[in-house]
Parts: structure tokens; C-alpha cells; sequence
């Protein structure tokens, strides 16, 4: 996964920015960002505080540990059941 230019904090303080009356462009210029990228984080961090963002990232990489321990389960046992079912 790509590793983000920005840290935690300073996308709280971005989104903040806004809350507080800067304008959306005038943010995305002073900081070198997309106003896609705002929108973005505003969508997936508006409303958090510094501890809920920590939690939902943490989530997420706990949720990835585990896709990835499933799909590696259900590999192996795709291999047990095909030596299973040759015929010797």
C-alpha cells in the first residue's frame, strides 16, 4: 500500500482549516494537494478526532492482516483437497 505524503494530524488540521472558513482551492494550493484528495479525506476523515482516526487505521490494517491469512488458509486447503481427489 502507498505510503501517504501526509501524516494523521496533519490531515485533521487540513480538514480543520476548512471547517474554520479557508476555501477548499486555496487549501489545495498552499499544501500541493488535488482537490480530489480533499474531498477524499473528507469523505473517509471528516468528522474525527486524533484517536478515532488512530482506531480506524489500526482496523484496517488488522482487517488486511486477516484477508490475507484467509486467502492463504484457502490455498492450502485447495491443495490438500486436489492431492486428495488424484488418483494414485
Amino acid at each position: 500500500m502507498k505510503k501517504s505524503r501526509y501524516t494523521d494530524s496533519q490531515i485533521l488540521s487540513i480538514l480543520k482549516q476548512n471547517e474554520a472558513g479557508a476555501t477548499v482551492p486555496d487549501l489545495c494550493r498552499e499544501h500541493g494537494m488535488s482537490t480530489a484528495t480533499f474531498y477524499k479525506w473528507r469523505s473517509k476523515y471528516g468528522g474525527m478526532d486524533a484517536s478515532l482516526m488512530k482506531r480506524m487505521k489500526e482496523l484496517e490494517d488488522e482487517n488486511r492482516r486477516l484477508k490475507k491469512m484467509y486467502a492463504e488458509e484457502k490455498l492450502k486447503a485447495e491443495i490438500v483437497k486436489e492431492a486428495l481427489e488424484k488418483k494414485w
